[in-house]
């Protein structure tokens, strides 16, 4: 297993942190200007695939995301039982406990939005925990995904729209004093615009799903065959969804 960090020109001493690590499995890869926390999951998609996993797991660096879910999130990818899984916060037993109020409506508005716009049966479209499959991610041009924030919901529709099966699993909410860089302009105009272009590409573009979503959100099922480090997106925890830091971890299940 490989991990890729993508530095998106923070200024908070991720990629220090990271060389600090010594870890030959880590590769990390600087954009040279803040383009996006889109642009830098799919530099690291890019990067993931190109080095030659069959699998590749993104893992936020603001340690939102609980590396114990890591399994549940590979396994329906590995057993070829989907294509693209996201984690699901919002099933999460209690989660509202655990989500600032503000976070937990919002997700849930634009979930909803975002099941509208692409007929998929999605509880949380916004979580960034992840697991794309290669021969999904070959479908698609990572040049034309959303850059900022809105990506979550831009990729789940192109996806739709490509055939990808897509899958939820239930994962934990993990929310500490991390200083979000979403604010009130990417949460009143640029994800509500890029839901917009989803449904106008779905209704005038031919971008209608051709599989729906499985539903059912599962928390069960370990992956035996893929044991994946992730360390340095937690040892590189920054602001939450903002400066750039951003870690996609890498599996070779065989």
């Amino acid at each position: 297993d490989d991990i890729v960090v993508v530095d998106d020109a923070s200024c908070d001493g991720t990629s220090a942190v990271v060389v600090a690590l010594g870890d030959r499995r880590v590769r990390i890869h600087r954009h040279e200007r803040a383009r996006g926390p889109g642009a830098a999951v799919a530099t690291g998609y890019r990067l993931a695939f190109e080095a030659g996993a069959d699998v590749a797991v993104v893992m936020a660096g603001d340690g939102q995301m609980d590396p114990a879910d890591l399994p549940a999130v590979l396994a329906p990818v590995v057993r070829d039982e989907a294509d693209y899984v996201k984690g699901d916060r919002l099933s999460y037993p209690h989660a509202r406990r655990y989500m600032p109020l503000l976070r937990w409506v919002g997700n849930h508005l634009f979930s909803a939005l975002t099941r509208i716009a692409t007929g998929l049966a999605l509880r949380d479209s916004q979580c960034g925990y992840t697991a794309l499959a290669r021969r999904a991610a070959a479908r698609l041009d990572w040049n034309a995904i959303w850059p900022g924030y809105g990506y979550p919901n831009d990729l789940l529709a192109r996806l739709a729209a490509s055939g990808a099966r897509i899958r939820d699993v239930v994962v934990r909410p993990v929310y500490g004093r991390e200083r979000s860089g979403l604010g009130l302009r990417h949460a009143l105009w640029d994800i509500p615009w890029v839901i917009a272009r989803i449904a106008l590409r779905r209704l005038f573009g031919g971008g209608a799903p051709r599989r729906l979503a499985v539903p059912n959100a599962t928390r069960t099922g370990l992956c035996s065959s893929s044991s994946v480090s992730s360390s340095a997106p937690h040892e590189a925890r920054g602001r939450a969804d903002g400066d750039g830091a951003a870690a996609t971890v890498l599996g070779r299940p065989g």
